[in-house]
């Protein structure tokens, strides 16, 4: 299994290269805004990462707050950003259980790809962390404000299904404790080439997926991805 935590100091730059791949339906902006249209709202993003949520929303949103615990990620995204027609985002360094935002700032809050780590770096605290990252959430929000995350619901997979059985606990926990509906969507990687597949999901996703593309000559690669939403 990849280190992701190493891969997110360190290659922030190829994993900004495999997840603009992510996604060639377009489907996530549109399920944003049937969620909530964006349009004059203020956002806070919870595990940015390289921008590429951030880059979707600024140009609909009022303003975008962004955060991530690896100053490697938002460089990348700050280098991409300043080409948007608008310059109405902030990056900033911050940790998911303790955002430097005031309360109430936002009208969404969204986080994509990100609390579900908990699982993994800390396996037997998990469940105290994203409590405590839901209730960042849930604080910097207004009244009647929503709360959105997305998360793998299976990569290489026709069909949606939780990878592992801690995610598929953590995803039950956002439903039965913290009152988030779900939906599921397409958000498959295309790539330029299979020789790119094979690299990029190497390097991301570990071998066994790689050898898959490499042998079936997938140069598109099917991702099931998870929609979990609540008005506060």
């Amino acid at each position: 299994m990849p280190d992701y935590e190493w891969i997110y100091r360190q290659r922030a730059a190829e994993y900004d290269a495999l997840v603009t791949r992510e996604d060639y339906q377009r489907n996530i902006l549109r399920t944003l805004r049937q969620i909530r249209p964006l349009h004059g709202l203020d956002v806070v993003e919870m595990g940015a990462g390289t921008g590429r949520l951030t880059r979707l929303i600024a140009p609909h949103a009022r303003s975008i707050a962004a955060f991530d615990a690896s100053k490697a990620m938002l460089d990348v995204a700050a280098g991409k950003l300043p080409y948007l027609p608008a310059r109405n985002w902030l990056l900033a360094v911050a940790d998911n259980c303790c955002l430097p935002a005031r309360d109430g700032i936002a009208d969404i809050c969204v986080s994509g790809w990100s609390f579900g780590h908990a699982t993994g770096w800390y396996p037997d605290s998990w469940r105290k962390v994203v409590r405590l990252a839901v209730a960042q959430m849930i604080r910097v929000l207004r009244p009647g404000g929503t709360a959105i995350i997305l998360e793998t619901l299976g990569t290489g997979r026709e069909m949606p299904e939780p990878p592992t059985d801690a995610l598929a606990e953590y995803y039950r926990l956002l439903e039965e404790e913290h009152d988030f509906r779900s939906r599921w969507i397409r958000t498959d990687y295309r790539f330029e080439s299979v020789e790119e597949a094979e690299r990029l999901a190497r390097f991301f996703f570990g071998d066994a997926l790689a050898d898959r593309v490499a042998r079936e000559r997938l140069a598109i690669l099917p991702e099931s991805t998870g929609v979990w939403y609540r008005v506060v």
